[in-house]
């Protein structure tokens, strides 16, 4: 919905997140609601685990909002460094996040896209809830009419999301409870409990699959651990834990070993702008040491002594200069590029790690690692990256490099599902610029593609229907459907 900006704030000198609507999105009056509405919601949740809302306006057709800035990273890109975490640092996190779901629950509002993703953590171990874009307010007389989406209309992430928001069901606050859970499984495993190559098949698991028993990955996790994450990820809604209260409860009673609750280095990350502030902050106080020791030491010593004095002081305010320079943490742009992602033995790891983290550079790993590798299976799940990318890039505005990666999937003739699915991205682009002639060209291809060819399982042509159905351009529906009859 947003491009995020860090910003400074020149009245109060602080830095601040500024977050700017989509220019595309601003004249839809739905996404001007649901933008100013992820205000409204916030600027009520005064909590140390919610990150706050300082101001919301618009100023020439650009609707922002100011909220506050986290220096650190997400939980989302923690695990990716780090995988599993230790029982302590997830009982602790855990503890933090429910104390904020309660928060909004008492305040009636339902954040519905609680991810990893959106769990900020600073340097120190706080962790904050963040993005209440998709968050819904519920009044006691439950009043539709601040509830921006409909019953049938569903949002959130699927690897996150809870059944009844599969199933586009009046949800509240124990959904978010369930995607908490599906987090909170993920902290402790290493990766969610439900993956796919699509967002139907993941969303499907939601809705019949259980998750494998934490205890079968996690023997040193303690049972009544498991059993509190499991509860969470309930089917229903009645036999989950009914709030957050109820949580926090069960929480308190987990014992664990203190010795590994120490919080993991790397989640600080020092900015150039950072670093700076702090070599000023030292200078500016190591010369008002100086010069108080010099005006005091002045009355009493002959100056040899205080001169000596002076300089001793300023040599160790160099030395613990270079120390804390050659001891701090790199920049993630240090040498031009993000981080390199650990490269794992096959190509179906390497593509499982990505679908967890969800990011081009996860993604684009595959690619380099395994795209030279000339076996079937490699080929395959680099090609199933290829379509995650195109969906990155899109999602992204970035519509070239987009239909460059689909181009060549829908002319590759090996896995026909991903041709499929390619096609029904393309239209998806051409329907958003308004080029429907070469839209419907698409889906005429993707509808001969589900019909006339042999090698689809009529499992897999009902799957790719409902995908086509559920994921194509409203436009081109119709359209489809027609193709699909043969008309």
């Amino acid at each position: 919905m947003a491009d995020v900006y860090l910003a400074e704030q020149k009245s109060l000198h602080r830095q601040v997140a500024f977050k700017a609507l989509h220019a595309r999105l601003a004249t839809d009056e739905s996404y001007v609601r649901r933008f100013h509405n992820e205000a409204q919601a916030v600027a009520s949740l005064i909590h140390a685990n919610i990150v706050q809302i300082h101001s919301v306006d618009c100023i020439d057709g650009v609707h922002f909002l100011v909220q506050e800035y986290v220096p650190g990273q997400n939980l989302q890109q923690l695990l990716a460094t780090r995988g599993a975490l230790s029982v302590a640092i997830v009982v602790n996190l855990m503890r933090q996040v429910a104390a904020a779901l309660q928060k909004a629950s008492d305040c009636g509002i339902v954040h519905r896209d609680v991810k990893p993703e959106n769990i900020l953590l600073s340097a120190t171990g706080e962790a904050k809830v963040a993005d209440f874009g998709l968050a819904r307010i519920v009044t006691p007389a439950n009043d539709s009419s601040l509830g921006i989406t409909q019953v049938g209309i569903t949002m959130g992430t699927p690897l996150y999301m809870s059944p009844e928001q599969v199933e586009g069901r009046e949800i509240d606050h124990r959904s978010d409870l369930y995607s908490f859970g599906i987090s909170c499984y993920q902290m402790l495993a290493g990766h969610p409990p439900f993956r796919g190559d699509t967002a139907l098949s993941v969303a499907v698991q939601h809705l019949k699959n259980d998750a494998q028993p934490l205890a079968d990955l996690r023997p040193d996790v303690p049972a009544e651990l498991c059993s509190i994450v499991h509860r969470l990820l309930s089917k229903t809604a009645d036999e989950r834990y009914q709030n957050a209260s109820e949580l926090l409860r069960d929480l308190r009673k987990v014992e664990f070993d203190t010795s590994d609750e120490d919080w993991p280095n790397e989640i600080g990350e020092w900015t150039t702008q950072e670093l700076l502030a702090l070599a000023a902050g030292r200078t500016a106080a190591t010369q008002q040491l100086q010069a108080a020791m010099t005006t005091e030491t002045r009355q009493q010593m002959p100056r040899p002594i205080w001169m000596w004095i002076g300089l001793t002081a300023f040599a160790a305010f160099l030395f613990g200069c270079a120390v804390a320079w050659l001891t701090r943490p790199e920049p993630l742009l240090a040498h031009g590029q993000l981080p390199r992602v650990v490269k794992f033995e096959t190509a179906e790891e390497q593509f499982n790690h990505a679908m967890q983290i969800g990011s081009e550079m996860a993604f684009q790993s595959v690619i380099d690692y395994f795209g030279k590798d000339a076996t079937p299976i490699s080929e395959s799940y680099v090609d199933k990256s290829k379509l995650q990318l195109a969906y990155l890039y899109s999602d992204q505005d970035r519509t070239e490099e987009a239909m460059r990666l689909l181009a060549e999937l829908s002319d590759q003739q090996t896995d026909l599902q991903l041709r499929a699915m390619s096609l029904i991205r393309q239209a998806n682009i051409y329907a958003q610029r308004g080029q429907i002639a070469d839209a419907n060209q698409q889906t005429f291809a993707l509808a001969k593609l589900i019909e006339e060819t042999g090698q689809l399982s009529p499992r897999q042509r009902q799957t790719l229907r409902t995908e086509a159905q559920t994921t194509l351009n409203p436009k081109l529906v119709p359209d489809f459907r027609l193709q699909l009859r043969g008309e």
